[in-house]
């Protein structure tokens, strides 16, 4: 039952971008950053934990939970080092991910035949 929870919140967080992109003028980037900022504020007001331990992955994986990710190392690094964990602890906590999306963009780069537009 945890994968259908997943799925369902997951696509959810998703068909909220879908409608932000279709009835809305904001672009992509936007977007983008509405939901990790988003993430980050559900995230301090202690409201995201509940989502990420109740749909799993289907709140982790979206964009709101790379925000919940930052704000979450950076707690944790200001609480182990003080006002310093507050400039590095985000990175810190989301490096492993950020690495494997450079990685895998780097391998699909190499790997694939670019092709014209038209």
């Amino acid at each position: 039952m945890e994968y259908v929870w997943a799925f369902i919140v997951g696509g959810a967080i998703c068909v909220l971008g879908q409608v932000l992109i279709d009835f809305t003028k904001l672009t992509p980037a936007r977007i983008l950053v509405l939901f990790v900022v988003t993430g980050v504020v559900l995230s301090a007001l202690g409201l995201y934990e509940p989502i990420a331990e109740f749909a799993g992955a289907g709140a982790t994986v979206p964009l709101t939970g790379f925000g919940y990710l930052m704000a979450t190392g950076t707690k944790e690094a200001v609480a182990g080092m003080g006002f310093l964990g507050a400039l590095g602890g985000g990175l810190q906590a989301a490096s492993p991910g950020i690495a494997a999306a450079v990685l895998f963009g780097l391998l699909a780069a190499v790997f694939s035949k670019p092709k014209d537009k038209s």
